[in-house]
């Protein structure tokens, strides 16, 4: 993984402690409309991961393969990955 490793550890550990309030929120039967918020933060937080590794692997892996004439299966994986990231 080329991206930063740290900084996605700490979304991802973020992104927990929220899933986990998530839970806990559920179990205490709370107002719905304050758990979906909780939705929406958390879902923001793993975007922004997958923007971070996304981004990485494009100045990384997909250049270099690009560079050297092999890029055509990259470039195919990020096609892939935009298609499902636009339903």
């Amino acid at each position: 993984m080329q991206a930063d490793k740290e900084q996605i550890v700490r979304l991802f550990k973020t992104a927990r402690g929220q899933i986990d309030g998530l839970l806990k929120m559920v179990e205490e039967n709370r107002y719905c409309i304050d758990i979906s918020h909780q939705i929406l933060a958390t879902q923001a937080i793993l975007r922004r991961a997958n923007s971070e590794i996304l981004k990485a692997h494009l100045k990384g892996c997909v250049s270099e393969a690009v560079g050297s004439g092999t890029g055509e299966e990259k470039l195919e994986e990020i096609f892939e990955i935009l298609d499902k990231l636009s339903k």
